[in-house]
């Protein structure tokens, strides 16, 4: 009990923290609402999706939700750095509970923050007039969840090992920025040069776009059951790694 104790009020403090920071709500929506707003409506006559017989803007729908997803979760990771200068790291280790807990605990908080502002993205889109499968709604929320939760155990990871606020956003920075671009949000990766598709089917993000675009579109380039293995085994790795990380950290 003192384990689910622990994993639920950490939990909770996530939540707590991200609804008073109305502005941090507000600020993660902002260069995703711009890339769909602006880049989508501007190009959606311009570009044809090869296989696909719907609009550009809704092509890219799926893919600017899973960047807000992205940026949400991986960067929540500096909520680690704040509690270790402001002491509550330190009160949190101490305390007779697994550190695995403490984890999984951030991880599940920081993810309902991110899915949260992710239906936030995903209601844009529908107003910007994307079509959506509803359905396939529940399974879509669920893709979110764990993409969010394995982009939050790597945020949780990385900030184990730096102490420095921002250090951590200048490396998150150059992470983040690759991870978007690469996965397929903006662009069919089927028109991409052969070398960018490799390296795209290394990032684990092109999987969450996938996903999300068949749960919401009924169309992708890579079966989703693939999508969802891939997912699944980035999620363990990054939630064993953040774990492993977070053992190390001294009280």
């Amino acid at each position: 009990m003192s384990e689910a104790s622990a994993v639920y009020w950490m939990w909770k403090r996530e939540l707590i923290r991200f609804f008073r920071a109305k502005s941090r709500i507000l600020g993660s929506l902002g260069m995703p609402f711009l890339f769909l707003a602006i880049l989508g409506t501007g190009l959606n006559n311009a570009i044809n999706i090869p296989g696909y017989s719907g609009s550009y803007l809704q092509f890219m729908a799926p893919g600017i939700i899973a960047m807000t997803l992205l940026f949400t979760s991986i960067f929540s990771g500096v909520i680690v750095i704040m509690d270790r200068q402001f002491g509550f790291l330190k009160e949190t280790l101490v305390s007779p509970v697994n550190r695995s807990s403490i984890v999984i605990g951030k991880s599940i908080g920081g993810a309902t923050a991110a899915v949260i502002q992710g239906i936030l993205m995903l209601i844009i889109a529908v107003a910007l007039g994307m079509p959506i499968n509803w359905i396939m709604l529940l399974p879509a929320l669920a893709v979110m969840m764990l993409i969010s939760m394995s982009f939050v155990s790597l945020g949780l990871a990385m900030a184990s090992t730096m102490e420095d606020m921002q250090g951590f956003q200048l490396i998150m920075n150059f992470l983040v920025m690759p991870l978007f671009f690469l996965s397929g949000a903006v662009f069919p990766l089927s028109s991409a040069p052969q070398i960018v598709q490799y390296i795209a089917y290394i990032d684990p993000l092109t999987y969450g776009v996938e996903a999300l675009r068949f749960l919401l579109l009924g169309y992708t380039i890579i079966p989703i059951y693939i999508s969802i293995v891939v997912l699944l085994l980035f999620f363990a790795l990054t939630t064993g790694v953040a774990v492993h990380l977070f053992n190390r950290i001294e009280n």
